[in-house]
C-alpha cells in the first residue's frame, strides 16, 4: 500500500487525486489521508480514503483565523497565519502517523511533514510530492514573491528559504510533540525535510508545466517536474437544461468563480459589482459558487460547483482567485485569465498569467472595482491574448505529469 497524506481545500487535493489514478494504472494499492470530509470527493474518485476522524468543528476550529489565512495577502501575514494554525495540526499527528504504518512508501504533501520522519521510524521510503515548485533555486522566484520582488539569483534563493519555512513551522510543531509523546524526544536530524529528497529511492515530484515555469537546471536530477496532475473524470459530465440552454443561447459567457476563498458576507459586494463589469463591457457571465440570486439579468446565470475541465472549454475567459488548481484548469482549456488574488500564491499565479501573455494585469481583491474588472474583460477578449491561451493550452496538452510523476515512483520503489 502507498499512503498519500494531503491537507487544505478541495482543491488542494485534486492533484493527488490524480497521482493515485496513475498510481492505481500502474498497479499500486493507494488510498489518501486527509479529514473525513473529503471522503466522499476522494471515493468518487474511485481511491481509497484514510479519514482522520478530527474537522474543523471538533478541532473547534477559529472560522476567523481560518478567513485570515485565505486573505493573507503578503508574506508577513502568511507566517502569522501558519503561525496560529499549527497547533491544529499536534491534535491530529498521531492520526496522520497511523496512516503511515503497514505502508511499503509515503508520499506528503510539503504542508505534512510528519510523513517524511514517520517513513524514516518505519524504515520505508517517503517522497515529496508538492503542487507547486518548491526547491531552491537561482533561477525563478518562489510562489509567495513572485511579481513581487524583482528577480536576483540571491532574492531567488531566499524567497525558497522564506516559502520552506512557513510550510515547515506549519508542521513542525505536530511532528516534535507526537515524537517526544510516543517516542520520548524529536526524530533523528530533525528539522526541515524538503532538500533531503536527492537519490533515486528518494525524489521528489511537482505538479507544474514546464510552459508555465520551465523545471530549473540547477535543481537536483532527482526533482521530477512534467507537468500539472490533472484529475480524471469518472463520468462524463450532463449539464442542466438551464445551464445548456444558457451556454447555447449567444456568445460565450466569461466564467467568474472564487472558490474556497469565497465568503457569504461578500455575496452582496462582489456579486453587484460583477454584474456591472459585464454589462458594461457588454458580455454575457455565469458566476459559479456564490449561491442563488433573485433576478437576474438574462445575460447571466448562477451555479453551483462544478468541473472545471468540462466549463472552461466552453466559456471564453475565466475569472477567478488564483488558486493553483484553477489556474491551471484555466491554462489547460486555452481561454484567457483573469486573476483576482486573494492571498498567499494566488498573487504569483496572477502575475505569471499576465507574463505569459494569457490574461490581465492582477487586481488585488482589495482593489477590485466594476471598472477594472469590465477592463480586464476587454483585455483578455483581444485576438492575441486568445491566441497567445490557445497555445499554452496546446502545449499543456502534449505534457501528463501525473502519469510520469507515478512512473517516478514506482520506479523508485523498484530500486
Amino acid at each position: 500500500m502507498i499512503t498519500i497524506l494531503c491537507s487544505g481545500s478541495r482543491g488542494d487535493f485534486q492533484p493527488y487525486i490524480a497521482l493515485a489514478q496513475e498510481l492505481k494504472k500502474l498497479g499500486k494499492d493507494v488510498r489518501i489521508t486527509g479529514m473525513r470530509d473529503f471522503e466522499s470527493f476522494i471515493k468518487s474518485y474511485g481511491i481509497d480514503f484514510y479519514p482522520i476522524q478530527a474537522d474543523f468543528k471538533t478541532l473547534n476550529v477559529d472560522e476567523k483565523m481560518l478567513k485570515q489565512a485565505q486573505t493573507a495577502d503578503n508574506p508577513f501575514k502568511m507566517l502569522l497565519a501558519f503561525n496560529k494554525m499549527k497547533k491544529y495540526g499536534i491534535s491530529i499527528a498521531n492520526e496522520f502517523y497511523s496512516a503511515c504504518v503497514g505502508n511499503e512508501l509515503v508520499i506528503y504533501h510539503p504542508g505534512c511533514t510528519l510523513g517524511y520522519f514517520a517513513a524514516e521510524r518505519l524504515g520505508i521510503p517517503s517522497i515529496l510530492a508538492s503542487p507547486f515548485p518548491m526547491h531552491k533555486t537561482k533561477e525563478q522566484t518562489s510562489v509567495i514573491q513572485y511579481g513581487r520582488v524583482k528577480a536576483t539569483p540571491l532574492k531567488n534563493i531566499i524567497s525558497y528559504s522564506m516559502l520552506q519555512g512557513m510550510l515547515w513551522l506549519a508542521s513542525k510543531d505536530s511532528v516534535k510533540g507526537l515524537w517526544k509523546k510516543e517516542f520520548g524526544g524529536v526524530p533523528k536530524n530533525f528539522g526541515k525535510p524538503y532538500e533531503r529528497h536527492k537519490d533515486e529511492k528518494h525524489p521528489a515530484v511537482v505538479s507544474c508545466s514546464n510552459f508555465v515555469f520551465k523545471r530549473p537546471s540547477d535543481w537536483n536530477e532527482n526533482i521530477h517536474q512534467y507537468g500539472y496532475w490533472f484529475v480524471e473524470e469518472q463520468t462524463e459530465y450532463t449539464p442542466s437544461k438551464e445551464l445548456s440552454d444558457f451556454l447555447n443561447s449567444g456568445d460565450k459567457p466569461v466564467y467568474i468563480g472564487f472558490g474556497s476563498v469565497f465568503h457569504a458576507d461578500q455575496k452582496e459586494t462582489l456579486s453587484k459589482l460583477i454584474i456591472d463589469a459585464l454589462n458594461k463591457s457588454g458580455n454575457r457571465g455565469i458566476i459559479c459558487g456564490m449561491g442563488k440570486f433573485d433576478n437576474l439579468p438574462r445575460n447571466i446565470i448562477a451555479i453551483d460547483s462544478i468541473p472545471h475541465s468540462w466549463l472552461f472549454e466552453r466559456v471564453a475567459a475565466v475569472c477567478h482567485h488564483g488558486g493553483s488548481g484553477t489556474t491551471s484548469a484555466g491554462f489547460k482549456a486555452g481561454v484567457p485569465s483573469i486573476v483576482i488574488p486573494f492571498a498567499n500564491d494566488q498573487h504569483a499565479w496572477a502575475h505569471r498569467v499576465y507574463d505569459l501573455g494569457v490574461g490581465s494585469k492582477p487586481i488585488p481583491i482589495k482593489e477590485l472595482t466594476s471598472g477594472k474588472l469590465s477592463d480586464a474583460i476587454n483585455y483578455v477578449l483581444q485576438d492575441k491574448i486568445i491566441e497567445n491561451a490557445k497555445i499554452l493550452g496546446k502545449n499543456i496538452a502534449t505534457e501528463n505529469g501525473a502519469r510520469d510523476c507515478a512512473k517516478v515512483i514506482v520506479d523508485s520503489l523498484r530500486r
